[in-house]
C-alpha cells in the first residue's frame, strides 16, 4: 500500500471518530417551557346532585286503597290542597256506629241525672253512665279526626317533584306517594371522600358542570357540611347553594370542584417539572437544578413562590436521568 493510499484511511478514520465524538455528545431534545403568570387554584374534587332545599315526601297515616290522586308531576301545590283520597267507607261505617253509641249513651247519662235527682239511683250509678257517655263522645271525635287522614294533603307551597302512586295502589306509612319541594330554593348535595373533608370549609367557592349542559360552569358556595359522615361510604355530605336556582333542574347530576385555596397572580410552572423541591432550568444549553419553594397546585399548574423567576427556562418533565451540567437542547422556550 503506498503512502497516499495510508493518508487517506487516516484521514477517513479521524472523520469517523470526530462524527462519533460529536454524536456523542450531541444534547438531548427536551420540552421545556418558561413560566406563566395565572391563578393558581386547589380544589376538592365531589360529585352531586340538584335537590329542593327543604324536600317532604309524602306518606299516608293510614292503609287503605288509592281511589283518586289529584296532582300529576310538575303540578304546583299550596298549603292543604288534596293531594289523595284514600278508600274511607269503612272508617266511615265505624263513625256512624261509633256516633250512635254515643248518641245513646247521652241520653243514658240525661236519664241517670234525672233519676239521681229524684234520690232513686246511687252516686256510682250516676258517675258511671257520666263516663260512658264521655267515653263514646271522645271515641267518636277520634273516628272523626281519623277520617280526615283519608285525604292526603300538601303541608306546603311547592311543585311535584316526584309521583310514585297511582289509583288502586296500597298507600301505607311506610310508602312514599309524592315528594314535593319549591325549584326556586334548591341545594346541591356533594359527597365528598372523609380524606379531603378538613379541607372543605363553609363560604368555599364551588365549581360544577354537567354533560347535560356541555361548556356551562355553575357557581355556588358551600354552606353546610355534615358533622357525621358515612362509615360505609366513607365520605360526608356537603350543601352547596347554587348562585342560579333555577338554571339546575331537581334530580340532575353534577361534577363538583370546591375551590380550597386560590392565587390570582401565581407564578405556575408543569406539575411534573417539580421533582423534590427542585426543577431543571436550561443555562447555556446545559441543564441547572435550582431549588425552588412550591405553592398550591391546581389546574394542571405548579405555583412557585421563590427560586425561580418568568424568564428561566424551566424542563417540563426532567428524565431521571439528568445530571448537573449535561448538554440539552430544548424546545418551548
Amino acid at each position: 500500500m503506498n503512502r497516499r493510499a495510508v493518508y487517506a484511511i487516516a484521514a477517513l478514520l479521524m472523520v469517523a471518530g470526530i462524527a462519533s465524538f460529536l454524536w456523542l455528545e450531541r444534547p438531548a431534545a427536551l420540552r421545556a417551557a418558561r413560566p406563566t403568570i395565572g391563578p393558581a387554584v386547589v380544589v376538592v374534587y365531589a360529585t352531586g346532585f340538584v335537590e329542593p332545599r327543604e324536600p317532604v315526601e309524602i306518606a299516608s297515616r293510614v292503609t287503605a286503597p288509592i281511589v283518586r290522586i289529584h296532582v300529576k308531576e310538575g303540578d304546583r301545590v299550596r298549603p292543604g290542597q288534596p293531594l289523595i283520597d284514600l278508600e274511607s267507607n269503612e272508617q266511615r261505617q265505624a263513625i256512624g256506629e261509633l256516633a250512635a253509641r254515643s248518641a245513646q249513651a247521652q241520653k243514658d247519662e240525661v236519664r241517670a241525672l234525672a233519676i239521681y235527682r229524684r234520690g232513686f239511683l246511687a252516686a256510682a250509678a250516676r258517675d258511671r253512665a257520666v263516663s260512658e257517655s264521655r267515653t263514646a263522645k271522645a271515641a267518636e271525635l277520634v273516628a272523626r279526626a281519623r277520617l280526615s287522614q283519608f285525604s292526603i294533603r300538601s303541608s306546603i307551597s311547592g311543585e311535584v317533584l316526584r309521583r310514585d302512586a297511582e289509583v288502586g295502589d296500597m298507600a301505607s306509612p311506610t310508602r312514599t306517594l309524592l315528594a314535593i319541594g319549591d325549584p326556586a330554593t334548591i341545594r346541591v348535595t356533594a359527597t365528598v371522600d372523609e380524606r379531603d373533608i378538613p379541607r372543605v370549609m363553609m363560604g368555599q367557592q364551588a365549581l360544577m358542570s354537567s354533560d347535560a349542559f356541555k361548556g356551562r360552569v355553575f357557581r355556588g358556595t358551600v354552606y353546610e357540611i355534615t358533622p357525621g359522615g358515612d362509615p360505609n361510604q366513607r365520605a360526608f355530605r356537603v350543601r352547596i347553594r347554587p348562585d342560579e336556582a333555577r338554571a339546575l333542574p331537581v334530580g340532575l347530576t353534577l361534577e363538583v370542584n370546591i375551590v380550597t385555596a386560590s392565587r390570582e397572580k401565581a407564578l405556575l410552572v408543569p406539575p411534573n417539572a417539580v421533582r423534590d423541591s427542585l426543577v431543571w432550568a436550561v443555562k447555556e444549553g446545559r441543564a441547572v437544578r435550582r431549588p425552588v419553594k412550591t405553592g398550591v397546585e391546581g389546574n394542571g399548574k405548579r405555583e412557585i413562590l421563590s427560586g425561580i423567576d418568568r424568564g428561566t427556562c424551566v424542563i417540563a418533565d426532567p428524565p431521571q436521568s439528568l445530571a448537573e451540567g449535561d448538554r440539552v437542547t430544548v424546545e418551548g422556550c
